[in-house]
């Protein structure tokens, strides 16, 4: 058993990949468990095990790496990536404006002055050194050589061949536009990377920014005080207003009100809310002025929730990515050995001059890009995941986001899935003397479902004032999964409310689905309930049939109805009747054949859902549904799934292109490179 809690630090200096491995492989070298380092977001978390390394030991040995701990109240340094390269920029355009002239025929002798280029040239190279230099150093300390080792030994190569080049007062020799030029335009890279990077976080810092910093309480006395967030408690009593962002999860205690929830669901139409609705903090009040009592503050609201499975996604690794990673750690000693390689060959075996056989070296340790390889995909994961976000879609982790797309068979539980839940109470049979007491027992036994029909019933029997006229007293209740609600009472009575299954002779089933009622296993009443498709699952499974995949149909419900659904959605295959266990044999087999997604939302779905390849739950679905589930469509919308496979196939589509482009492009840069075909410059 794990023990200790989560760290979370931002650590700034990490420039590619292998610096989180560095970063990775110290804080796994201590013993520490759930490593998690990236470079995009400067995140680096850990389980805290203070037997082992206290918390001041970690901060030490990432300094002693050559990267930076940032503290919560630490400033942005002055130091900064763009002042670095707005001052290698004033530097080096003079070298490249007087080697472009004098390729011209142009002559401008400050330009061509030896000392003069060297002192231009020196403020780069000073930067070069401090930027890359160290990093590099550090990288090859851990074990793990970045991208920087490249970077300094080309530029360092190109500047004391130079300095040499200056002291011997030859002007061949020297090609301090080179050195300088390197480092810029690689700083410009990182500058353009650094950009790329905090837009493809934006979906986190979106969601952070919907959480107000203040409340509003109302007090016992009546009294409004203003507070801040961290100060509300479960149980408060907060005043929302026109136009306020709703601070906390909470049940509308009184008032009406028009919300905005597309943030969290991808919902754009404004949804009205009543006493009794639940309000999710971060939502916008548009219209309106309501009180809520709250019921979930802190980590524990759906807001929160969102976030971190945000962050869990973006930080776990695909399958393609794992293998980049290998690729990317081996790249650098790979080209460093090509480039000495190149010189030797170039030099003793071909006969060129020391000057051009150097180039050539230089060329190979620049044109290459391990750094590629390396972003391509988790970058292209965090936009997909943030797209996914937006609209309403949340992913339990990258390698979810690839499977997704990999799917073939699409199993979608009836109930609440593909319906809208919304049962209503079509008729009861039962003695009229009985109805009172029928409808409390109705209303006290489904309590204790969270399945979509036992939560219409509670629904729809609150309503009858009947079922107040009669006091079943204290019950013993337990679920049986898949089958209904068993209850004794203190006289050991044994009420049993449920399917079709729990009839002690199957003869008494009625050709409608029904739910039925049975006190000491007589049958006593049998309510007939209806529901009704979503509107929008018709459209989902057409989309789903023509791009190819397969959809079955699988439900605890009886065969006409299963059977009559199935038909109606032009589903190609359907099961009925099924208990969990059934459920959970039917996903492995088909899941056995080919990659399969389980759509569910019932606690009776939970073993299927778990048992997937994807298990896809909806928002209003029970928890262990969403606990079990690896995708979370918000809002209880069924046709986001389409829009998730397109988000998920793109994300794929893009992370092999990208991948493919990084190999081709270090494919034929670096032999153009070795063979002199191209500059360094």
């Amino acid at each position: 058993m794990k023990s200790g809690e989560m760290i979370e630090l931002t650590v700034e200096g990490m420039d590619c990949n292998n610096c989180a491995t560095s970063i990775s492989r110290f804080l796994e070298r201590k013993g520490l468990e759930d490593v998690f380092v990236n470079f995009q977001t400067k995140e680096v978390r850990f389980r805290q095990d203070e037997a082992k390394i206290t918390i001041e030991a970690v901060k030490t040995g990432i300094h002693k790496l050559g990267y930076t701990v940032v503290e919560p109240e630490t400033k942005d340094p002055w130091w900064s990536l763009e002042r670095k390269l707005l001052l290698s920029v004033l530097f080096t355009l003079p070298l490249l404006l007087g080697h472009v002239l004098m390729s011209l025929g142009v002559h401008f002798s400050l330009m061509h002055n030896f000392e003069a280029q060297l002192l231009l040239c020196l403020p780069v190279f000073a930067i070069g050194v401090a930027h890359f230099g160290k990093s590099a150093w550090l990288s090859l300390r851990s074990g793990v050589p970045n991208m920087d080792v490249l970077i300094f030994l080309g530029s360092t190569a190109a500047f004391l061949y130079s300095l040499i080049g200056t002291l011997m007062g030859d002007g061949q020799y020297i090609f301090y536009e080179t050195a300088a030029s390197i480092i810029t335009l690689v700083l410009v890279g990182n500058w353009l990377e650094k950009r790329a990077v905090a837009q493809t976080t934006t979906a986190i810092g979106e969601l952070s920014r919907l959480q107000p910093r203040k409340a509003k309480k109302i007090m016992p006395s009546g009294t409004i005080v203003t507070l801040d967030y961290e100060e509300i408690r479960k149980g408060d009593l907060l005043q929302v207003n026109d136009g306020d962002t709703i601070p906390a999860d909470g049940r509308i205690h009184s008032g009406t009100a028009s919300v905005d929830e597309s943030m969290l669901t991808g919902e754009s139409e404004p949804i009205d809310k009543q006493v009794g609705d639940l309000v999710t903090g971060g939502a916008l009040l548009l219209s309106g002025n309501i009180k809520v009592t709250v019921l979930a503050v802190g980590k524990d609201t759906v807001l929160s929730q969102m976030i971190e499975l945000v962050k869990t996604a973006q930080r776990d690794k695909p399958d393609i990515q794992r293998l980049a990673d290998r690729i990317s750690a081996i790249f650098v000693p790979a080209v460093v050995g090509i480039s000495l390689t190149t010189f030797f060959l170039a030099y003793f075996a071909f006969g060129l001059e020391f000057r051009d056989a150097l180039l050539n070296a230089i060329a190979v340790l620049v044109i290459s890009c391990p750094c590629a390889m390396g972003l391509a995909t988790p970058t292209a994961v965090m936009v997909g995941v943030g797209l996914m976000a937006r609209n309403g879609i949340l992913i339990k982790g990258g390698q979810t986001l690839e499977t997704l797309s990999r799917i073939r068979n699409f199993v979608f539980d009836k109930t609440g899935t593909l319906t809208t839940g919304d049962f209503k109470i079509q008729n009861i049979h039962c003695d009229a003397a009985d109805k009172p007491k029928v409808l409390a027992l109705i209303h006290t036994m489904e309590q204790h479902s969270s399945h979509p029909i036992a939560k219409a019933l509670v629904r729809e029997t609150a309503r009858n004032t009947e079922a107040g006229s009669f006091d079943p007293g204290e019950l013993t209740i337990t679920e049986e999964k898949g089958i209904g609600i068993v209850a004794s009472d203190r006289n050991g009575c044994v009420y049993k409310l449920g399917s079709a299954q729990m009839l002690p002779d199957p003869s008494l089933a009625t050709e409608k689905g029904a739910v039925y009622l049975l006190e000491n296993n007589h049958l006593i009443a049998v309510v007939e309930i209806e529901d009704d498709l979503k509107p929008e699952t018709a459209q989902l499974i057409r989309w789903l049939h023509a791009s190819g995949k397969k959809t079955i149909l699988l439900s605890g419900d009886k065969l006409e109805k299963v059977e009559a659904m199935s038909h109606r959605l032009g589903i190609q295959q359907f099961y009925a009747a099924q208990l969990p266990r059934q459920k959970l044999e039917l996903i492995g087999a088909l899941s056995k054949e080919a990659p399969t997604a389980m759509i569910g939302d019932g606690i009776n779905d939970a073993p299927a859902l778990a048992k997937a390849t994807v298990g896809i739950s909806l928002s209003n679905a029970s928890q262990v549904a969403i606990q079990s589930a690896q995708v979370v469509l918000m809002n209880g919308n069924i046709h986001r799934l389409s829009r998730a496979l397109n988000i998920s196939a793109k994300t794929v589509q893009t992370i092999r292109q990208n991948l493919f482009w990084a190999f081709i492009y270090n494919m034929i840069g670096i032999p153009l490179a070795a063979f002199g075909l191209l500059n360094p410059m």
